[in-house]
């Protein structure tokens, strides 16, 4: 598939900024820009660095400023440049509806824009966010989302179920709403590999790879921008998941052997444009049965 010339090419993303390291706004920013796209980069919360590192201050926007800041952007004449909205971390359940404002007026101005719901929740079997917060964003925003991108502790728990094999995966996202669901982190048959597993309405597809430890924060995000500009730029739901998938283990491979502790953006940029990262991709069969 060519690329689109014709749909605008910038982005809302609304995410977490961190003064030191690549996650949130700073990797959703810094891979869209290196695909050449223009970004309106709304920040939910600023912190020094992940929380999980250290003891860290948040601040987020009075809840006030917050929705006159949306009000701006919804009654700016540029509104209608954007071709897509990302939303990720938020830092309060409030957030979640001024945004979903946000992203219908954006798809009033432009019908053909694409919204990704980034649903940050939680990793590795547990739930970080405040239960307002979670539940704000699977009420407020999951049901305008084209795209979803859950990791599986993220799907289990919008599901409501555990999901310990594909199966389970691809039941879940099939229930979840969006037409699209990227499940990173998805359960795998291969051990000391993991995968991302992508739903569309004819398509299973999981693109596969090997595990590496103790990755570094942000490969959600950074996942959740990249599949976000390859669709932007018109490539197929499969390529874009190839292209996606090789880049993020392309860079946390690279990061790994620097012993690098967050996500080496800026050294390995090449890896966002041109991915060397061996991944197998397998078509599996559709619940549809198309």
């Amino acid at each position: 598939m060519s690329e689109r010339t014709d749909q605008p090419r910038a982005v809302i993303v609304a995410s977490s900024h961190v003064v030191r390291g690549s996650l949130g706004n700073r990797a959703v920013v810094f891979a869209f820009e290196t695909l050449g796209f223009t970004v309106w980069a709304l920040p939910t919360v600023t912190l020094p660095w992940h929380e999980g590192r250290r003891e860290a201050t948040r601040i987020v926007p009075a809840p006030g400023d917050w929705e006159k800041l949306v009000d701006d952007l919804i009654a700016a004449p540029w509104l209608g440049e954007i071709g897509a909205v990302l939303t990720g971390f938020l830092g309060s359940a409030e957030q979640a509806v001024q945004l979903s404002r946000l992203v219908r007026a954006v798809k009033e101005k432009n019908h053909r824009a694409t919204y990704l719901c980034d649903p940050v929740l939680g990793d590795d079997g547990e739930i970080y966010v405040e239960e307002a917060i979670a539940e704000a964003i699977r009420d407020h925003l999951l049901p305008l989302a084209d795209i979803a991108t859950p990791n599986r502790t993220e799907l289990e728990w919008l599901a409501g179920a555990p999901v310990p094999d594909i199966e389970h995966t691809i039941a879940a996202a099939l229930d979840l709403g969006p037409r699209m669901v990227l499940t990173t982190s998805a359960p795998v048959a291969h051990e000391g590999s993991t995968g991302n597993l992508l739903l569309t309405p004819t398509e299973v597809l999981l693109a596969e790879h090997r595990r590496i430890s103790s990755a570094p924060h942000g490969t959600g995000d950074l996942t959740a921008a990249l599949f976000l500009a390859r669709l932007s730029e018109g490539m197929a739901p499969a390529k874009a998941l190839q292209a996606t998938t090789a880049s993020v283990f392309d860079l946390v491979a690279r990061t790994a052997s620097r012993e690098a502790d967050e996500l080496t953006l800026a050294t390995d940029r090449h890896s966002l444009v041109e991915p060397m990262g061996m991944v197998q991709l397998r078509k599996l069969a559709h619940p549809g049965g198309e």
